[in-house]
């Protein structure tokens, strides 16, 4: 394996976020897990004793090449915890790739993940590697899993057999040393019972399983995160961000149906829109809008009519998706090429926005 052992990881405290309660400043400070060596920059951000838990599990398991399955609601953050993982691990220094299962069709998927040899099928001219190749020696973070098809699922049961990838039309397999992370926000035990997913891929994947909290059982850590979030956005911008205490109870108090995701982008568009000063309940606008029975609740205030710049600039990505897909006659590699961005992207793109075509 590629790299050395990075050892455990420690949280370091870092003072830097102030909160304004009249005139007195109080500090709110934000947990940021780092290898001890230095060599990993920010992981996870959080101060509540089942994150810490969850963090020191995670940098258990990174020093070991098993299979990890990443469980929990869209937006907690499984992305950002393969990413740690594989930077803790010896194999941080190699590739990291990562795929949605939920975004890709099938047969581009099943190209994507395992590469074809020229003529395999009608349009490949021309030979392809997949992520188990270009992933040797790294990860491969294989998100919502449980879309994996059941011919899928037993090709790559056989990978993660064998060691081996045999690309779609060739004669001969490929060794590939490759650590594999999956993650699902259904369950997976729930599909095997439904005969949906293989129950052997299921075994090899949860090896370790994580399981990732939603936002909402854990409050404690929403300061942390905020006070994360606003540092990030005040460093784009150019100036301080910060909160008033009213604004900070609200945002403690929303049940954020979204999660960690839901947050980041609500600090970043209040913080692009608000004017001088810090922010305050209004600035962050509508959330989860009147309530809804679910606890969500929402917050008091909100943009202007047609003032959202982040939503507007999304309409206008949209529309150039869909322009681009219909000019290529609904080919989506030919789409991502007129657009001018990668395959990758432009799914990724389709999957956010969202885009149906």
């Amino acid at each position: 394996m590629a790299g050395t052992d990075r050892g455990p990881i420690v949280a370091m405290q870092s003072a830097v976020f102030r909160v304004e309660r009249g005139t007195r400043v109080d500090e709110v400070t934000m947990m940021i897990y780092k290898a001890e060596e230095g060599t990993v920059n920010e992981l996870v951000v959080c101060e509540s004793r089942v994150m810490r838990d969850i963090v020191d599990m995670a940098g258990r398991v990174a020093r070991h090449g098993t299979a990890v399955l990443l469980t929990g609601e869209n937006g907690t953050g499984k992305e950002i915890f393969a990413r740690a993982i594989h930077r803790m691990s010896p194999r941080g220094e190699r590739s990291f790739s990562t795929i949605n299962c939920g975004t890709v069709p099938e047969q581009l998927l099943q190209s994507e993940l395992f590469g074809h040899v020229a003529g395999a099928t009608a349009g490949d001219v021309a030979d392809h590697a997949g992520l188990f190749e270009l992933a040797h020696e790294g990860t491969l973070f294989i998100d919502e899993v449980g879309a994996l098809s059941l011919e899928l699922q037993a090709r790559l049961v056989r990978v993660l057999e064998e060691g081996t990838v045999c690309r779609t039309g060739a004669r001969e397999a490929r060794a590939v040393d490759v650590r594999v992370i999956a993650a699902s926000s259904k369950s997976l035990e729930e599909a095997v019972a439904r005969g949906e997913f293989r129950s052997d891929l299921f075994q090899r994947l949860n090896a370790v399983r994580i399981q990732l909290p939603p936002l909402r059982e854990r409050p404690e850590d929403i300061p942390a995160l905020l006070a994360h979030f606003a540092g990030k956005a005040a460093h784009r911008l150019g100036h301080p961000v910060s909160v008033t205490p009213s604004a900070l109870t609200a945002l403690s108090h929303y049940a954020w149906p979204g999660n960690v995701r839901e947050l980041r982008n609500a600090v970043d568009r209040a913080a692009a829109l608000a004017g001088d000063g810090p922010l305050d309940v209004k600035d962050f606008g509508p959330l989860g809008g009147n309530g809804n029975g679910n606890g969500h609740g929402a917050l008091n205030g909100g943009s202007p009519a047609g003032l959202d710049l982040k939503s507007q600039v999304e309409a206008v990505e949209r529309q150039a998706i869909l322009r681009a897909l219909q000019a290529a006659g609904g080919n989506r590699r030919q789409a991502a090429s007129l657009l001018g961005i990668s395959l990758r992207t432009l799914f990724y793109k389709m999957r956010r926005l969202p885009v149906h075509h």
